[in-house]
């Protein structure tokens, strides 16, 4: 089989190719296997080259990485996505799972894709309005497929003092909303020796702890 035609796209690496059985598809460099990329794109070496049953698969390889990018890039348009969830999602989408693994590598190397910033920003939307608790916000991270020192990197530049206390205390009053509906005295010299534990167990600094129960 021939190169019966190569051309450049528009984008950046972009190539479409068309061979003497008929067929014809687009591609991107960067998503063809190494061992034949230099050989293929020597100058002198495009239209008219015989190539090999193995290249031609490397060719639709490419072809097939390329529209999982396309797929790829459409969901990072609508939200910032993790690696994880963005993996999850092409391969419900019938991507193969080695087209779907070159793509994420490509688009983390290219920063469209980053761990530590998608727990930033997914912290950022609840800190400030949902009573929870940072064990409890590292989790949720957790089950997210981000990994520990992602999470705990994001964590640190999001939750400031203020930020922190501000979670402290929606999350002890929702426990003590709890208290009363159960019938408790939330006061009481033990409900508040629990009440710190709790908050010590769920994450809370000590300081944040100490500045509460001085308010």
């Amino acid at each position: 089989m021939t190169i019966v035609s190569l051309k450049t796209g528009v984008t950046e690496g972009l190539r479409r190719i068309e061979l003497s059985d008929g067929s014809s598809f687009s591609f991107k460099i960067c998503y063809l296997p190494p061992v034949f990329i230099n050989d293929l794109f020597t100058p002198g070496i495009a239209e008219g080259r015989t190539i090999s049953v193995t290249e031609e698969e490397g060719f639709r390889f490419a072809s097939a990485c390329l529209r999982a990018e396309k797929a790829a890039f459409r969901l990072i348009a609508r939200a910032e996505q993790s690696v994880f969830g963005l993996s999850r999602k092409l391969g419900k989408k019938g991507h193969e799972p080695a087209c779907v693994s070159a793509v994420i590598a490509h688009l983390c190397e290219c920063d469209f894709l980053d761990d530590r910033r998608y727990a930033r920003l997914w912290l950022e939307t609840r800190l400030n309005r949902q009573s929870s608790s940072p064990w409890r916000l590292k989790a949720a991270l957790s089950s997210r497929g981000i990994e520990r020192n992602d999470v705990d990197l994001a964590l640190k530049e999001t939750l400031d003092d203020d930020t922190e206390f501000r979670l402290l205390q929606r999350f002890a009053e929702k426990i003590k909303r709890k208290q009363v509906a159960k019938g408790g005295d939330h006061e009481s010299a033990t409900a508040q020796q629990s009440l710190k534990y709790r908050l010590r167990s769920e994450g809370f600094s000590t300081p944040a702890i100490q500045r509460f129960f001085e308010d």
